[in-house]
């Protein structure tokens, strides 16, 4: 049996050394529903302790996990559940459909699965994102790269040696990868990418919500149709294979929820990644040099962002299966938890002081959890870390004055606190 420290510890055994505050003794956070930049809220929150109540949308009642070491542990206990089932207020009807962060705690799948409905739906896909598989796709991947870095060049030359990279290079990549994965056409890409950025966001009306949702579960429902009627050698059609097997391998319903989490996860933490790296290095230009002059590799690079500026802000949801202490603050039984990823990586308990620091020589003395922590750690993340290493190299190669066209602060940021990054990033090719 697994032990854990005493700051997390269940609630009807609390550290008598360390009385137990309710959740109520400290203010909820809001986070706002329009996104922004978390990091100075996170730094706040941080300095009152490692957990937090908060205030989702619609005014339901959180709690979010912000400290390094309080997360790792959490998002390994054998008392915190994924399952919809364990979500209180769901579960007794408080939850309405339209609420934009539903999908999150209902989606068929392995983002809400637990134990062995976990390792079953999570070892239909494994196999195609294992280490060895994913460098095999190494070719690939980096001509899709070069063929980018023309496509990039091209838009710069119509506007004035000014081109959007996040449109044109941070997101058609792992978009056009984690498609071809899945064999899904060309053409269903820009939906693909226009319905998930809605099925993430966090300001979005109920109607729009329910709208979008409803489109992308049709249009996915669409596509394993035709690949029923017409299979090929691809992951959508080894699911299709597993679904008509018979027994309990995968229902219709899962297999809808284990694509359309393939698609979101596949290429918005991508994305995001990216695009917060070229964000980082064009601020910190002393980093780049540091790659440049062979002190560092593109791997830190990638690692360093991960941590710095993690691509996912707050992920929704896990939920107690029974009252437990973190850190010292109680969460309830059901509450829905969402785990502070940005506010872990930049955590001086863990990091150190300097934490806040963007150091791509920094050898870190915990890693980082932006990829998750335990049975659900991210699958995508060797094919992710690929991706951003390649393109990142590739791209600084190519074009080694790259810089940002506008300040940083005037960059829009993305219309979420799920995830974290802008909505577009006008650079300048040199």
């Amino acid at each position: 049996m697994p032990t854990f420290p005493a700051d997390l510890q269940d609630a009807d055994s609390p550290d008598p050394t360390r009385p137990a505050p309710a959740a109520e003794d400290r203010p909820a956070y809001r986070p706002d529903p329009a996104g922004g930049c978390p990091h100075a809220d996170n730094a706040r929150l941080l300095a009152q302790g490692a957990v937090t109540p908060v205030v989702l949308p619609g005014d339901v009642a959180g709690m979010a996990v912000l400290g390094h070491d309080a997360l790792r542990d959490f998002l390994a206990h054998p008392d915190v559940a994924k399952g919809a089932r364990h979500f209180t207020a769901l579960a007794e009807g408080r939850i309405p459909e339209g609420w934009p962060l539903r999908t999150f705690a209902t989606v068929p799948g392995m983002t809400t699965a637990d134990g062995a409905d976990h390792r079953r739906l999570r070892s239909l896909v494994s196999r195609a994102f294992t280490p060895r598989r994913i460098e095999a796709l190494r070719p690939r991947v980096a001509g899709v790269v070069a063929g980018l870095l023309d496509d990039l060049a091209a838009a710069a030359e119509t506007d004035g040696g000014v081109a959007d990279l996040r449109r044109h290079f941070a997101l058609p990549l792992p978009l056009r990868v984690i498609c071809e994965l899945l064999g899904l056409a060309a053409h269903h890409q820009a939906p693909l990418h226009r319905l998930s950025q809605q099925i993430v966001a966090t300001d979005i009306t109920p109607e729009r919500a329910l709208a979008a949702n409803r489109e992308l579960v049709a249009l996915l429902t669409a596509i394993v149709a035709d690949k029923t009627a017409t299979p090929g050698d691809d992951l959508t059609s080894a699911l299709i294979a597993a679904r008509d097997e018979g027994g309990d391998r995968l229902g219709q319903a899962e297999l809808i929820g284990t694509l359309l989490l393939l698609v979101i996860a596949g290429h918005e933490t991508t994305l995001n990644l990216l695009t917060n790296a070229v964000r980082a290095l064009c601020a910190h230009r002393e980093q780049l040099a540091h790659v440049r002059e062979g002190r560092a590799g593109w791997a830190e690079v990638v690692e360093e962002t991960l941590r710095w500026d993690s691509p996912v802000s707050y992920f929704p949801f896990r939920y107690p299966t029974r009252d437990l202490v973190v850190d010292g603050t109680v969460i309830p039984r059901g509450t829905p938890v969402l785990a502070g990823y940005s506010a872990a990586g930049r955590d001086p308990a863990a990091h150190g002081p300097d934490a806040d620091r963007f150091d791509v020589t920094r050898t870190p003395a915990v890693k980082h959890l932006s990829l998750g922590h335990g049975a659900h750690f991210c699958l995508g993340a060797p094919l992710a870390r690929l991706e951003a290493t390649l393109a990142l190299e590739a791209l600084f190669t190519r074009f080694p004055d790259l810089d940002l066209a506008v300040p940083e602060a005037e960059l829009p940021r993305h219309a979420s606190f799920v995830g974290s990054s802008v909505r577009t990033l006008p650079v300048r090719l040199g």
